[in-house]
């Protein structure tokens, strides 16, 4: 039985918990192979003990995650230059509607500009708050690959080799062949 010392870190809902390896705390995190033969439950805090595991880094995954994360800037940038010019535009049009309104409100004596423009600030704080909360997403960047200390590796192999030998042995004694068969002849 090949296992490689590949521990890919997964995360599972607070029900689905289990007894941590080492500690048996109940634990959500899960390091599992990537061909999915052996998992077992660990507490994060033991991830980070380096007699237990040592992260392996993904210089390509970092790659990709820097990338990414200047695009994200970039596009925030953007998409602040884009609001500014959409206040510009909408003050200089207010601007020519305050004094067109001025005229209305001497003839008018109405409050519709004042309901109006509550509206807007209100859409406007909704749309902040939305983009707020986007922005204060959590993000996780802990490491997400390990490879197990040497002592422990030797132990998740020990433990699948008695596995399967108490497989083996369990179809052995269904056979009945092995048992050996009663003498047929009268001593």
């Amino acid at each position: 039985m090949s296992l490689t010392n590949i521990y890919h870190l997964r995360r599972v809902a607070d029900t689905s918990s289990k007894a941590c390896l080492i500690c048996f705390k109940p634990s959500t995190s899960v390091l599992i192979t990537p061909d999915n033969k052996d998992f077992f439950y660990v507490c994060p805090a033991h991830l980070q003990d380096r007699h237990f595991c040592s992260a392996i880094v993904d210089t390509d995954g970092e790659a990709a995650r820097e990338k990414e994360k200047k695009m994200a800037e970039e596009i925030e940038k953007v998409k602040k230059e884009y609001e500014e010019k959409q206040k510009r535009k909408k003050e200089k049009k207010s601007d020519k509607d305050e004094k067109d309104k001025e005229k209305e409100k001497d003839e008018k004596k109405g409050d519709s500009k004042d309901s109006n423009s509550n509206d807007e600030k209100e859409r406007d704080d909704k749309i902040d708050s939305i983009k707020k909360g986007d922005s204060e997403s959590k993000t996780d960047n802990s490491p997400r690959v390990f490879a197990l200390h040497k002592t422990f590796y030797q132990m998740r192999i020990d433990r699948l080799r008695g596995i399967e030998m108490a497989k083996r042995n369990q179809e052995r004694m269904k056979n009945p062949s092995l048992f050996p068969s009663v003498p047929k002849k009268d001593l």
